[in-house]
């Protein structure tokens, strides 16, 4: 998911740089003063039993809904609900963005090896939404090892692909990359295979429902590797999900009286997967969010830059919430938007202390990735940088060049030796263990991780009321 990580250690003797201004920020003379003393209050009032109270809620809406809070579903209906009536009654203007989108649920998951010498062996599959569904009854046909990643058509040279279904392990591109190169080279199915360890398959997604040109199912890592081994030997695989439209909607909230050609927006997605409750997957980052507008409400009354706060629906199923709503801005509308600040799973139990690299995003996104790196620091913690990637809400404001940024702490990639010197925790076990499962609730918090993240998110949006600029204007 994440690679190409390098750890910043922000030297306390440039801290004060990288909070300030630069010298030709456009600023009113009190700005500094009002964004210092509004930074520290949130930050002291922000806190993680306040989260936690929101996660206790999102809890309980989860077991009241069938055990999750999927688009789509009354658990995410409810949840949003919850967090509407509390925006709502702080003062906030709070307005539904409803969408509709395409719902699979899966009604087959069937892999069978055939080997000559032991006959056949059930293997657990898990089908990727939006998924092509196999014929009725499946299809069999031979094993055929991808090269790489399956990233790019040079993985898939020859024609040892045509009419076999490709084995690919997980990583780098996204698995409609690999479908399609798979599909190009003419396999007639694709299974992909985790790169960590893990006792189930992997839930993911193709993102787009027009995507799934073949059947794509996913396997755990063990799995994969006794299927490479069985190079060329034939499986039978059935996959197939019925399709409806469903209707969801996005929960925006924003302050009152600020200046609508300077606008702050921090974002969670509100959804979880159907696996589970999802309360750090991404409970964590809503709690934050929403704990953040609440106090924000309490200790500021107007004035500086609009603060917009969103929670968006279905970002499981390909980020289409955040698609939509970036999607539908007019220019004059994009172009208002300062900074966009996600916050997606920052609570892990095994956790890293994650910050999106933003010299790869838009003009400004290196000095935000500089900002959440120095308020980290404050609290004597050690950052990391991780390449902002296609699987959060940040992509849609990245690639209509708005600056980003935002804080991550890992789900199901191993932490490193290196990285438990830093943080504590147990090297080579996943950040969270419960990604995608159902057991991601209340005990899945890394209690650490959510008090440092969320005084991190007030911290930054406090400052960024009065100076949206320096959040984005290099030390």
């Amino acid at each position: 998911m994440h690679t190409r990580m390098r750890t910043i250690i922000a030297p306390l003797a440039v801290l004060p740089l990288l909070l300030g201004l630069a010298p030709e920020t456009p600023r009113t003379p009190e700005a500094p003063d009002r964004a210092d003393r509004l930074a520290e209050v949130l930050a002291d009032r922000t806190t993680a039993e306040g989260a936690l109270r929101h996660l206790t809620a999102l809890q309980r809406i989860a077991d009241a809904s069938g055990g999750h809070r999927e688009a789509g579903s009354p658990g995410h209906e409810r949840s949003a609900r919850y967090a509407t009536a509390r925006l709502e009654a702080a003062g906030y203007r709070v307005s539904h963005q409803p969408f509709t989108f395409s719902h699979r649920e899966t009604t087959a998951e069937r892999l069978t090896l055939t080997l000559t010498d032991d006959g056949e062996r059930a293997v657990p599959v898990r089908a990727l939404t939006y998924t092509a569904n196999t014929p009725p009854g499946g299809l069999a046909a031979p094993l055929a090892v991808a090269g790489g990643e399956g990233c790019a058509p040079g993985d898939f040279a020859g024609d040892a692909y045509r009419g076999r279904i490709a084995l690919i392990a997980r990583g780098t591109c996204t698995f409609a990359e690999k479908a399609a190169n798979a599909a190009a080279a003419g396999a007639v199915a694709a299974l992909v295979h985790d790169n960590v360890p893990g006792d189930t398959p992997f839930t993911g997604s193709l993102s787009d429902p027009d995507a799934g040109v073949i059947p794509v199912g996913g396997l755990t890592l063990a799995d994969g590797r006794e299927l490479a081994a069985a190079d060329g030997a034939t499986v039978h695989l059935e996959l197939e999900q019925l399709a409806e439209e469903r209707e969801t909607f996005n929960v925006i909230a924003e302050s009152r009286g600020g200046d609508p050609d300077r606008v702050v927006m921090a974002g969670a997605h509100l959804d979880s997967v159907r696996e589970g409750p999802g309360i750090n997957d991404n409970g964590s980052g809503t709690a934050g969010v929403l704990e953040t507008a609440l106090r924000l409400a309490d200790h500021h009354r107007g004035g500086g830059a609009t603060v917009r706060f969103a929670l968006w629906s279905a970002e499981e199923w390909g980020l289409l919430g955040s698609r939509h709503y970036v999607a539908g801005l007019t220019d004059a509308e994009r172009d208002a938007i300062s900074v966009y600040l996600n916050f997606d799973m920052i609570a892990s139990p095994n956790h890293a202390l994650f910050v999106y690299d933003g010299t790869e995003g838009p003009a400004g996104s290196a000095a935000v990735t500089e900002h959440l790196v120095a308020s980290l620091a404050e609290q004597g913690l050690t950052a990391e940088l991780t390449p902002f990637g296609s699987r959060s809400d940040h992509a849609p404001f990245v690639e209509a060049g708005i600056a980003a940024g935002g804080l991550f702490t890992g789900a199901e990639g191993l932490k490193t030796e290196d990285q438990a010197r830093l943080w504590g925790g147990t090297a080579g076990e996943p950040y969270d263990p419960c990604y995608h499962s159902a057991c991601d609730d209340l005990g899945n918090i890394g209690h650490e991780a959510l008090a440092a993240n969320v005084r991190v998110i007030a911290q930054t949006v406090g400052r960024a009321v009065w100076q949206p600029e320096a959040l984005t204007t290099a030390s």
